[in-house]
């Protein structure tokens, strides 16, 4: 199949492309960070640059298990079929589709984000490995994105369910919205960004120069949608997920030089959050995460770009705020996909912990920080996050991805299917696995070579002449050796990361030891002439070492290194009357808890501390489809003795609801809701307490489907807060019968409330799911509701 592409018409301009590629003019645009010298830009860097990102085309993985997770996920991109990804955008645009519509969120509101990221990730697929089949898909998309925008004559290009009415209500100033929808459409501009930064990735690293005609079409599109729109009109259309527009915007300034798109960048400035993280507070509790990393991603962009000193503080400020208050051990954020109170995760370990697109959008920002400001900190958080998020979230035997990676003490990963979930985890997860290679390496604004990453490589620095093999088997093993090939002596600094899991770390230059100096950046340094095999071995010695949860001293995730482990408890899930293990010892050094089976591996087990039984951990990032656990409640023998009972009695309780829970939704939440197939009218969503809510206004209802179990008593339980809610009053209907009259303002204490609803059996008898309505009495509203739960007797 390789061979095919040569026979055809395209030979020119293939070639072109991968001449252009060699010569290392390839750049980057869904993670893209200044170049050195990059002709491609039209408007440079108004900063200072300080560190600059290699081409992926300059470094290439060797085996490990990088590289593996990067060639199941090219197979996986091969199996999709570019027609089907095609369907909506060609029927949208008045063409025949020649594909059948792909199902999952491509059948739904969402349709057309995942094309974008496709996009995206077999450019850079090409980019990395030179491969015609990826060339020849990505010219063949843009092709026929080009035919349809060709066939709207407005610039625009999509597959968004209602798109025409709602970009027309939207251009006018007619703005609805509720958090998750604009004018009753899904995150519009979120699938925008995606299918514009997709077109920039084809013209960046594929030399597709159609591919910037198509992109810069959607871009002028983009700003006659909003140039007549008043400050108050665009902040309310700003409720709404936008996902990365305010960055391609930016990123389409600097190709072009077009001052519009950076003006159109800027109007995608979300006040309410923007603001004041600009003055350092954290405004984010109770926030939808992966809505407002792409915004500080833009800042990061524009301060490159513009010098924005503001820009600059809303990034910094945002990076330190999320890695130091907000984050797991595994260097993921959120719980339900949002972000609750500072330091306070230890009751939010659930099976829906750190989505995915979290973390990747968070490389991508501490990437632009680097750049700016270079720092042992920011890749030893960008190396958590990659070793213990995005490989831990692939399957690496079927190449499926996670949507949430959860932490659930006990749980198990839960993967995306081939060709019927789409999910914007999965969109993001097809470019993930194609770019291990894109932060390995960066070239100094000085010279200088800094190695971020310890994974086995081989870096073409064509501007020096070096050729760089790094050769590793960490964390199996403590060492990393480098060798330098070179026609002559070259002078440079070499800066390796002393990392922060690793003390005595330890340099060697063709056998000799070297003093060499940790730099305030955090970096070993290695200035000198360096010849043709230079050897340099690199010591960085291992240790078990525990990270505790920020609110329980007591609760502990064990690391090797860099990896974080897993105790992996089996195919079935732990008995509820057992409970997942906890460790009871007296010993407070890590290293004696565990004893190495197998070193190649990195498989552990544990030495008498246990209860009730020891457990075997490996790393996180190798389990697949048994259940597992990262955090471990650790006590003294004294302090378990006194509270083994009480532990035991609430942990019993607390499995005992979950084993009879059918069904759980919680409201005011996006996915939860569209699981439930919620449905309102004069619906109204908020927040308190760090949990979202439901409601209605008066003559509205709510309402969404449960699961039952058919031939049980079946109890339903809402959750409520309890204040003086006068006309609160409301029906609960099941199946539009009613079940009781609920009174909020009976409920007087400032807590939570679980209310219980026995449903007659004769209601759910023989059905597998109900739907539950609220419906206010006159007058009056239903709810607020902070979730709902279905039980079987």
């Amino acid at each position: 199949m390789k061979h095919t592409l040569i026979r055809k018409p395209g030979l020119i301009k293939a070639l072109l492309a991968i001449f252009l590629i060699a010569d290392g003019l390839m750049v980057k645009a869904q993670s893209y960070v200044p170049e050195l010298n990059d002709s491609r830009m039209k408007v440079g860097p108004s900063v200072e640059i300080k560190a600059y990102s290699f081409d992926l085309r300059d470094v290439q993985l060797l085996n490990s298990p990088f590289k593996e997770a990067m060639e199941k996920d090219a197979a996986y991109l091969l199996s999709i079929e570019p027609d089907r990804l095609l369907s909506g955008f060609r029927s949208h645009s008045g063409l025949k589709p020649k594909g059948a519509l792909y199902e999952g969120w491509e059948s739904s509101g969402l349709a057309g984000h995942t094309l974008g990221h496709y996009l995206s990730a077999i450019s850079m697929q090409y980019a990395s490995t030179g491969d015609p089949e990826f060339l020849k898909r990505i010219n063949y998309i843009v092709k026929e994105l080009r035919e349809c925008q060709l066939a709207r004559k407005t610039g625009y290009v999509g597959a968004i369910p209602k798109e025409d009415t709602i970009w027309a209500e939207v251009k006018k100033g007619d703005i609805r919205s509720h958090g998750f929808d604009l004018n009753g459409g899904w995150s519009p501009w979120y699938t925008v960004h995606k299918v514009m930064a997709g077109l920039l990735d084809a013209y960046l690293y594929a030399n597709n120069t159609e591919a910037l005609t198509v992109c810069k079409g959607m871009g002028d599109w983009t700003v006659g949608t909003l140039k007549d729109l008043n400050d108050d009109q665009i902040q309310k259309m700003l409720l709404c997920e936008y996902g990365g527009m305010a960055e391609v915007m930016a990123n389409l300034y600097a190709i072009t030089g077009n001052k519009d798109y950076l003006t159109t960048s800027y109007k995608f400035y979300d006040k309410r959050i923007l603001d004041p993280l600009a003055e350092n507070k954290d405004i984010l509790p109770g926030k939808h995460s992966n809505t407002q990393i792409p915004k500080i991603i833009a800042s990061a962009r524009r301060y490159e770009l513009t010098g924005d000193k503001k820009d600059e503080a809303i990034s910094a400020n945002f990076w330190q705020i999320i890695t130091k208050d907000h984050t797991y051990a595994t260097g993921g954020n959120s719980n339900y996909e949002y972000l609750s109170e500072p330091d306070k995760l230890n009751d939010k370990l659930t099976e829906n912990t750190t989505e995915t697109c979290n973390t990747y959008n968070m490389l991508k920002l501490t990437r632009h920080l680097f750049a700016v400001n270079p720092s042992a900190t920011l890749m030893d958080f960008y190396e958590r996050a990659l070793y213990n998020h995005i490989l831990a979230s692939q399957n690496h035997e079927s190449g499926m991805m996670c949507y949430f990676v959860p932490l659930r003490m006990g749980g198990k990963k839960e993967y995306s299917t081939p060709f019927t979930t789409f999910t914007c985890c999965v969109g993001s997860g097809m470019e993930n696995h194609v770019k291990y290679n894109e932060s390995i390496y960066f070239r100094g604004g000085d010279g200088s070579l800094y190695v971020n990453l310890f994974i086995p490589s081989v870096l073409k620095w064509k501007s020096k002449g070096v050729t760089v093999t790094q050769q590793t088997t960490l964390p199996a093993n403590d060492e990393v050796n480098f060798t330098i090939a070179t026609e002559k002596p070259v002078t440079f600094s070499l800066r390796i990361r002393k990392p922060q899991w690793s003390s005595n770390c330890t340099l060697k230059v063709n056998g000799e030891t070297q003093q060499a100096v940790i730099d305030a950046q955090g970096y070993l340094v290695l200035n000198r002439k360096w010849k043709n095999n230079d050897k340099i071995e690199f010591t960085a010695p291992e240790s078990i070492y525990t990270e505790a949860i920020p609110d329980n001293a007591n609760r502990k995730a064990l690391f090797y290194g860099p990896v974080l482990l897993a105790g992996v408890l089996g195919n079935k899930e732990p008995d509820p009357l057992k409970g997942v293990p906890v460790f009871v010892t007296s010993e407070t050094n890590p290293n004696q808890w565990l004893k190495m089976v197998d070193q190649k591996s990195l498989r552990f087990t544990t030495v008498n501390i246990a209860q009730p039984e020891e457990v075997a951990l490996i790393p996180f990032n190798q389990t697949k489809d048994e259940y597992y656990s990262v955090y471990w409640d650790v006590f003294t023998p004294a302090t378990w003795a006194i509270q083994q009972k009480a532990y035991d009695e609430e942990k019993k309780k607390q499995q005992e609801l979950e084993a009879h829970t059918t069904d759980m939704i919680r409201l005011g939440e996006m996915q939860p809701e569209r699981d439930h197939n919620f449905k309102g009218e004069h619906e109204i969503t908020g927040e308190d307490h760090q949990k979202k809510w439901r409601a209605t206004d008066v003559g509205g209802f709510l309402s969404y489907e449960m699961k039952t179990d058919p031939d049980k008593v079946n109890t339903l339980i809402n959750t409520y807060w309890g204040t003086d809610n006068r006309g609160r009053i409301f029906d609960i209907l099941i199946d539009g019968v009613k079940l009781s009259t609920e009174d909020l303002n009976k409920y007087k204490e400032s807590r939570f409330y679980n209310i219980s609803y026995v449903i007659p059996i004769e209601l759910t008898k023989g059905k597998s799911k109900v739907t539950v309505k609220l419906l206010p009495k006159t007058d009056n509203s239903a709810g607020p509701v902070f979730g709902s739960r279905m039980i079987k007797e």
